[in-house]
């Protein structure tokens, strides 16, 4: 293999293994963060970074969601909810 072709060839493999090699991490705008202890339980849902609402249910997550102009279609969707230290069904501390 001459010189240049073989340049090519590494650079075409680094550039296939750059991109496969980064896996995709979703930065959902909605997180939803582990269940703490109260009367009753909650979550604390941030959207943007930002701390907005202490949510007891899945229907607390999408009306806040709602008022910051977000409409969820798929809760399991990791690109628009991230749910941290449990699923959408855990609103228990366990």
């Amino acid at each position: 293999m001459t010189e240049g072709r073989r340049d090519f060839a590494d650079s075409a493999y680094a550039l296939c293994m750059t991109e496969s090699a980064s896996p995709h991490i979703a930065q959902p705008r909605i997180m939803v963060l582990g269940v703490q202890p109260g009367t009753p339980p909650f979550r604390i849902v941030e959207i943007d970074g930002e701390v907005v609402c202490e949510a007891r249910t899945i229907t607390d997550v999408l009306t806040t969601a709602a008022l910051y102009g977000i409409t969820v279609h798929d809760l399991d969707d990791p690109d628009v909810v991230r749910w941290v230290g449990g699923d959408k069904f855990t609103w228990h501390h366990r």
